[in-house]
């Protein structure tokens, strides 16, 4: 008897999902008809192309208009392609008119408030039309990164999808709110986590990963100054426990994003076998020549040292600014991986991470080069190039629009009149 009612149970519970399953509502599909359309590969754009988007992702690409009495047609009058990547930002750190200084963001406003700020700072990559980015630390609000990047992923606020790095790593006395009194500076808060020796190293990388950190990033240099054509920097974590960081953050498969200015932060990341170096402004030709040699990526974060020469009108930024484009010449010419990142929150989140894109076709890419930099390398850089970064069946729905053509003109990127992430439209300006 009791077998007969568990059966007739089992059977009521069966005929009950399968009953849910029958009335779930079918995904909307989008249908975007792009005037013309760059995949991320090819080497011209194609004509009147039609896509078909659901659950998220491209379910199909066709030449020609849609077919007359389907779902309703979003029609793009420019150029789509795929969404754009910046592999080295901060959504927490602010330049605008309105903000404070970097000391006063740590001292005088809460975490809440500049996380406030960062939804704004994510929902501007958006307008931006980069759908995907890689935000290198907060800059003293802990891992407030890590639950911002929940709420986007869970749609609470707009913004790109993210990979983050909670807090960096730097040793004591290298990264300090400078200028307080000797009696109040151990007080202050630090914009890193101040971590020293290997054991404590690897304990930081550990902590860090538990709090749900993608990345973990070190500094390898500070107070850099330039002699003749180069740029030299005082070392901050010794060879031993730069090391036990990158060790410790594989053998727990996360990578290591290393912050090294100059030629003796470099090797400090050579000798540790980090799988990023941002900035490099100034590598020797041997160093790039291992650079290319382990494999490791290259972020060259040149526009916002250029831009920040001409606000300070610095001339010692301005010789930072020649070097680096030196650097990237000699660079691309041993055929290092160079990913686009661009450091914005050091400049205003209102200006467009896109302009990095003339810098460089300046020193020598041409358009299509420089783009890929971001959605092809950047791609491959995070581990999401099976997913993004394309206009191809299967790939999310990452697209952008802009007037004119990207391969003759990267200025077009300035402008983005359309940003669909993961198939939802977040901004659709009429041309």
């Amino acid at each position: 008897m009791a077998n007969a009612r568990l059966i007739r149970r089992l059977v009521l519970i069966a005929m009950f999902l399968f009953s849910v399953l029958l009335s779930s509502e079918v995904s909307p599909e989008l249908v975007l008809h792009c005037a013309m359309l760059w995949d991320g590969q090819s080497n011209a754009l194609q004509a009147d192309v039609t896509m078909i988007i659901a659950d998220q992702r491209i379910k199909a690409i066709n030449l020609g208009k849609p077919a007359d009495g389907g779902p309703p047609v979003l029609k793009v009058a420019g150029t789509c392609m795929p969404g754009l990547i910046d592999v080295h930002t901060h959504v927490f750190l602010q330049q605008d008119a309105i903000s404070p200084t970097y000391d006063e963001q740590l001292l005088k406003e809460s975490v809440a408030f500049r996380t406030i700020r960062a939804v704004r700072s994510s929902a501007q990559a958006l307008e931006h039309g980069f759908t995907t980015i890689r935000d290198l630390e907060t800059e003293g609000a802990g891992y407030a990164d890590v639950d911002l990047k929940k709420a986007i992923n869970t749609g609470i606020v707009p913004g790109p999808s993210m990979q983050v790095a909670g807090r960096a790593l730097d040793v004591t006395g290298a990264y300090p709110l400078e200028g307080y009194a000797s009696e109040v500076q151990p007080l202050m808060p630090h914009g890193v986590q101040v971590v020293d020796g290997t054991d404590a190293s690897r304990k930081a990388v550990r902590e860090q990963i538990s709090y749900g950190v993608d990345w973990i990033k070190m500094y390898a240099d500070r107070d850099v100054w330039i002699e003749g054509e180069a740029l030299h920097g005082i070392p901050t974590f010794t060879v031993e426990e730069a090391r036990a960081i990158v060790d410790e953050a594989h053998r727990e498969r996360h990578k290591v994003a290393c912050h090294a200015r100059s030629v003796e932060g470099v090797q400090i990341a050579l000798l540790a076998g980090v799988d990023t170096i941002e900035h490099g402004v100034y590598m020797t030709d041997e160093q790039l020549t291992e650079i290319k040699r382990q494999g490791i990526y290259y972020v060259p974060t040149l526009w916002d040292v250029g831009y920040s020469a001409n606000r300070r009108s610095s001339a010692e930024l301005a010789k930072e600014f020649q070097i680096g484009q030196e650097t990237l010449v000699r660079a691309m010419r041993t055929g290092v991986k160079i990913a686009f990142g661009t450091d914005i929150g050091g400049f205003d989140w209102q200006i467009t991470p896109a302009k990095q894109m003339e810098t460089f076709v300046a020193v020598g890419m041409t358009p299509k080069q420089a783009i890929l930099t971001s959605i092809r390398t950047g791609a491959e850089l995070m581990g999401v190039n099976g997913d993004t970064g394309l206009l191809q069946t299967g790939q999310y729905a990452d697209i952008i629009a802009v007037s004119g053509d990207p391969l003759k003109d990267v200025t077009v990127l300035e402008k983005v009149n359309l940003t669909i992430k993961h198939g939802t439209v977040y901004k659709h300006v009429c041309d």
